[in-house]
């Protein structure tokens, strides 16, 4: 959780995420400001899916989809 502060720093206002920051992932990223962040939870209670793809066979420079094949 991050606390975000106005120029002059008088006021703070907390700041959360409920999901992961993976930058191959798609979807909804749920973020909570204030109080809310306190209620997260309540919303992340649904089921959740999955779905992956798998390419075998190959390497690449940051060993993931991202990079160039090496191998």
């Amino acid at each position: 959780m991050a606390r975000v502060g106005r120029k002059n720093k008088s006021k703070q206002i907390k700041v959360g995420h409920g999901g992961t920051l993976d930058p191959l992932a798609t979807g909804v990223l749920v973020i909570g400001v204030g109080k809310g962040t306190k209620q997260l939870q309540a919303y992340l209670t649904g089921a959740k899916k999955y779905r992956a793809g798998v390419e075998l066979g190959f390497e690449t420079s940051t060993l993931d989809m991202e990079g160039n094949k090496t191998k």
